[in-house]
Protein backbone atom coordinates (compact mmCIF):
# COMPACT_ATOMS: atom_id res chain seq x y z
CA UNK A 1 0.00 0.00 0.00
CA UNK A 2 1.31 3.42 -0.90
CA UNK A 3 0.10 6.95 -0.41
CA UNK A 4 2.29 8.03 -3.33
CA UNK A 5 0.70 7.57 -6.73
CA UNK A 6 2.88 5.89 -9.33
CA UNK A 7 2.43 4.42 -12.78
CA UNK A 8 1.61 0.79 -12.04
CA UNK A 9 2.06 -0.31 -15.65
CA UNK A 10 5.50 1.32 -15.86
CA UNK A 11 6.49 -0.20 -12.51
CA UNK A 12 5.40 -3.63 -13.78
CA UNK A 13 7.49 -3.19 -16.95
CA UNK A 14 10.50 -2.12 -14.86
CA UNK A 15 10.05 -5.12 -12.56
CA UNK A 16 10.05 -7.43 -15.57
CA UNK A 17 13.03 -5.59 -17.08
CA UNK A 18 15.34 -6.13 -14.10
CA UNK A 19 14.25 -9.75 -13.93
CA UNK A 20 15.10 -10.29 -17.61
CA UNK A 21 18.47 -8.54 -17.23
CA UNK A 22 19.22 -10.70 -14.21
CA UNK A 23 18.31 -13.94 -15.97
CA UNK A 24 20.14 -12.95 -19.17
CA UNK A 25 23.14 -11.46 -17.35
CA UNK A 26 25.63 -12.79 -19.90
CA UNK A 27 24.14 -10.29 -22.37
CA UNK A 28 24.41 -7.34 -19.95
CA UNK A 29 26.92 -5.46 -17.87
CA UNK A 30 26.58 -5.46 -14.07
CA UNK A 31 25.67 -1.77 -14.33
CA UNK A 32 22.59 -2.69 -16.38
CA UNK A 33 21.12 -4.67 -13.48
CA UNK A 34 22.04 -2.00 -10.95
CA UNK A 35 20.33 0.67 -13.04
CA UNK A 36 17.24 -1.45 -13.67
CA UNK A 37 16.80 -2.08 -9.93
CA UNK A 38 17.27 1.62 -9.17
CA UNK A 39 14.80 2.64 -11.88
CA UNK A 40 12.08 0.50 -10.36
CA UNK A 41 12.47 2.13 -6.94
CA UNK A 42 12.61 5.58 -8.53
CA UNK A 43 9.28 4.91 -10.23
CA UNK A 44 7.62 3.52 -7.12
CA UNK A 45 8.75 6.42 -4.94
CA UNK A 46 8.52 9.00 -7.75
CA UNK A 47 11.96 10.36 -6.93
CA UNK A 48 15.14 10.84 -8.99
CA UNK A 49 16.93 7.62 -9.90
CA UNK A 50 20.24 8.80 -8.45
CA UNK A 51 18.75 8.40 -4.95
CA UNK A 52 18.41 4.67 -5.55
CA UNK A 53 21.76 3.74 -7.07
CA UNK A 54 23.03 2.40 -3.74
CA UNK A 55 19.99 0.12 -3.52
CA UNK A 56 20.54 -1.11 -7.07
CA UNK A 57 24.26 -1.66 -6.57
CA UNK A 58 23.94 -3.64 -3.34
CA UNK A 59 20.99 -5.72 -4.44
CA UNK A 60 22.68 -6.54 -7.75
CA UNK A 61 25.87 -7.49 -5.92
CA UNK A 62 23.93 -9.88 -3.68
CA UNK A 63 22.33 -11.50 -6.73
CA UNK A 64 25.65 -11.77 -8.52
CA UNK A 65 27.38 -13.43 -5.56
CA UNK A 66 24.60 -16.00 -5.29
CA UNK A 67 24.53 -16.70 -9.02
CA UNK A 68 28.27 -16.95 -9.59
CA UNK A 69 28.87 -19.04 -6.47
CA UNK A 70 26.02 -21.41 -7.36
CA UNK A 71 27.37 -21.80 -10.88
CA UNK A 72 30.83 -22.53 -9.47
CA UNK A 73 29.59 -25.34 -7.27
CA UNK A 74 27.81 -23.85 -4.30
CA UNK A 75 27.14 -20.97 -1.98
CA UNK A 76 28.84 -21.33 1.40
CA UNK A 77 27.89 -19.87 4.77
CA UNK A 78 30.23 -16.87 4.38
CA UNK A 79 28.63 -16.12 1.02
CA UNK A 80 25.16 -16.25 2.54
CA UNK A 81 26.22 -13.91 5.34
CA UNK A 82 27.57 -11.43 2.78
CA UNK A 83 24.39 -11.74 0.70
CA UNK A 84 22.27 -11.18 3.81
CA UNK A 85 24.24 -8.07 4.73
CA UNK A 86 24.01 -6.66 1.21
CA UNK A 87 20.27 -7.26 1.02
CA UNK A 88 19.65 -5.63 4.39
CA UNK A 89 21.73 -2.63 3.32
CA UNK A 90 20.00 -2.50 -0.05
CA UNK A 91 16.55 -2.28 1.54
CA UNK A 92 17.59 0.32 4.10
CA UNK A 93 18.82 2.46 1.24
CA UNK A 94 15.37 3.36 -0.22
CA UNK A 95 14.24 4.33 3.26
CA UNK A 96 17.12 6.80 3.49
CA UNK A 97 16.51 7.98 -0.09
CA UNK A 98 12.89 8.83 0.64
CA UNK A 99 13.82 10.73 3.81
CA UNK A 100 16.19 13.13 1.99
Amino acid sequence: MSDTAFDVQRAARLELEWWIIHRERAKHTPADLEKALAELQAEIYRLPIDRFFEHGRKRAEAMTIRDTKAEAGGVNEDDWRRIDLLLHESWHSPHRAVKL
